[in-house]
């Protein structure tokens, strides 16, 4: 499991998009990428979250910056989530948890006493030459685009 910190190189990945489309962190080079991480498709949190990155995404967009939602959701599951919420980013798919393990965001949780795996919702500013700038672990959705903004 990767300990990622401010600097390091940011795993390059290439994963499908809920349009059918392959899309690369390479291919974002010179931007800055807000590559955020997220339990679950359609659950009350992220979609809170989600739509929070939509609606202040000319702001991002205005900072240089793009969003990015990574789940082990399916890219159909990821089509349905972004058209029925009219999300203005791409969600990517990683059903085998490669690139979500290689952020280090796959970790051991619990609820109701209950300890299961699954991914901490965490969220990654990747600079234009593709080094992490920033890492927010453990996020808590209500403020957090704003921190985010703040941060670019």
């Amino acid at each position: 499991m990767a300990r990622l910190a401010v600097g390091d190189k940011a795993p390059d990945f290439s994963l499908p998009t809920g349009d059918g489309s392959i899309l690369s962190l390479k291919q974002l080079r010179g931007k800055k990428v807000v590559l955020y991480f997220y339990p679950k498709d359609n659950t009350s949190g992220c979609t809170k979250e989600a739509c929070e990155f939509s609606e202040k995404s000319t702001a991002i967009k205005r900072k240089g910056a793009v969003v990015v939602g990574v789940s082990a959701d399916s890219a159909s599951s990821h089509k349905k989530f972004a058209d029925k919420y009219d999300l203005s980013f791409p969600l990517v798919s990683d059903e085998d948890k490669e690139i979500i393990k290689s952020y280090g965001v796959w970790k051991k949780k619990s609820m109701y006493g209950r300890q299961y795996m699954g991914i901490e919702r965490t969220t990654f500013i990747i600079d234009e030459k593709g080094n992490i700038a920033s890492i927010f672990p453990k996020v808590k959705v209500n403020g957090h685009v704003d921190e985010v903004l703040n941060a670019l």
